[in-house]
C-alpha cells in the first residue's frame, strides 16, 4: 500500500485543530510557573495519535456503512476502494496501541510512581478517549449517527484537551481555564458542524442522524453563529479577567466574523467545505498567538 494513501487517510488538515487545546493548556501552565518539554511533546503526540485514530476509524466506519459513497469534498479511502476495510481496521488497532503507549509514558512522566490515583484517572481517560475516537462512526451504536458528535467534540477537544493538559503540569484545576477550554471546544464543534452541513443530504440518505440532520440546515446555520459567538466571548472574558493581551482574540475575530457572514449566505453544500479549513486554522492561530502572548508579552 502506498504511504501517500495512509497520509491522505490521516487527513493532515485536521491535525492543527486537534493540538490547539494542548497548546493553550500548556501555555497557561507556563504562565503559572510550570514547564516540562517532555510533557508538551508527549501530550502533542498523544493528541495527534488520537486524531489520526479518529480519522482512520471514521474512514472505516463510514466506509463499511456506505455513508461516504456519494460524499462532497475530500474522498475517503475505504469508500473509494483505495484501502480495504480490513487494512483500515488493522490500522485502527495499530494506531490505538501506539497512541495508548505514548499516553502511558506521558502519564508516568507527569505523575510518577507516587500519584497512583491520578495516574489511574488519566489512564481511564486515555482509554475513554481512544474509545470515543473509534465509536464516532464504528459499530451499530456509533454516537456520530445519533447526533452526539458535537457533545463529544466539545468535551474532548475543549475540556479534556485544555484543562487536562494543564493538569498534567500543575496537578490541580484552575477553574478560570474552563473559559478558554469552552472557546476551543466550541470552535472545534463549529468545524464538525460545517462538515455536517456540507454532508446533510448524504447523511440523511445513509441514516446518519447528525445534529444538523435533526435541526435542518437553517437552524444549523443559526446554531453555528451562536457557538462561534459564545466561543469568542469566552476567550475574550478569560483574557480580560486575567489581564492578558486581547491581541490574539481580536486578530482571530477578523476571519471568524467574515466566515460567519459567508456561512449565513451559503446556499450550496459545496460552499461549506472550504470554510472548514478557515475555522480550523483560525483556532490553531488563536492557540499559537495565545502562547506567544504569554511567552513574550506578559
Amino acid at each position: 500500500m502506498n504511504i501517500k494513501h495512509w497520509i491522505q487517510a490521516a487527513r493532515l488538515r485536521t491535525l492543527p485543530l486537534s493540538i490547539s487545546g494542548i497548546i493553550v493548556g500548556s501555555a497557561y501552565a507556563y504562565h503559572q510557573g510550570f514547564s516540562d518539554w517532555r510533557i508538551v511533546i508527549l501530550a502533542l503526540l498523544t493528541t495527534l495519535g488520537l486524531q489520526i485514530l479518529s480519522n482512520y476509524a471514521n474512514d472505516y466506519g463510514d466506509g463499511v456503512k456506505g455513508t461516504d459513497d456519494n460524499r462532497i469534498g475530500e474522498k475517503r479511502l475505504v469508500a473509494a476502494g483505495v484501502i480495504t476495510a480490513n487494512q483500515m481496521k488493522k490500522a485502527v488497532i495499530i494506531t490505538s496501541v501506539l497512541t495508548f503507549t505514548i499516553a502511558l509514558l506521558l502519564i508516568y512522566i507527569a505523575f510518577g510512581k507516587e500519584n497512583f490515583a491520578l495516574s489511574l484517572i488519566f489512564i481511564l481517560l486515555g482509554i475513554g478517549s481512544i474509545g470515543a475516537a473509534i465509536k464516532y462512526t464504528v459499530g451499530k451504536s456509533a454516537y456520530g449517527y445519533s447526533g452526539f458528535g458535537d457533545l463529544f467534540v466539545f468535551i474532548f477537544f475543549g475540556l479534556v484537551s485544555v484543562v487536562g493538559s494543564n493538569f498534567l503540569f500543575t496537578h490541580f484545576i484552575d477553574w478560570k481555564l474552563f473559559l478558554p477550554a469552552t472557546a476551543i471546544g466550541l470552535l472545534s464543534v463549529a468545524v464538525l458542524n460545517l462538515n455536517n452541513m456540507r454532508d446533510i443530504e448524504n447523511d440523511k440518505i445513509a441514516g446518519k442522524n447528525t445534529l444538523v440532520v435533526k435541526m435542518g440546515l437553517n437552524r444549523a446555520k443559526n446554531y453555528h453563529q451562536i457557538i462561534l459567538v459564545i466561543g469568542l466571548l469566552s476567550f475574550m472574558i478569560f483574557s480580560i479577567i486575567l489581564k492578558f493581551s486581547l491581541i490574539p482574540i481580536l486578530i482571530v475575530n477578523i476571519p471568524i466574523i467574515a466566515h460567519m457572514g459567508k456561512v449565513n449566505k451559503s446556499e450550496k453544500y459545496e460552499d461549506f467545505d472550504p470554510e472548514l479549513k478557515k475555522v480550523a486554522l483560525s483556532t490553531f492561530a488563536l492557540s499559537i498567538l495565545f502562547w506567544l502572548t504569554l511567552a513574550f508579552l506578559n
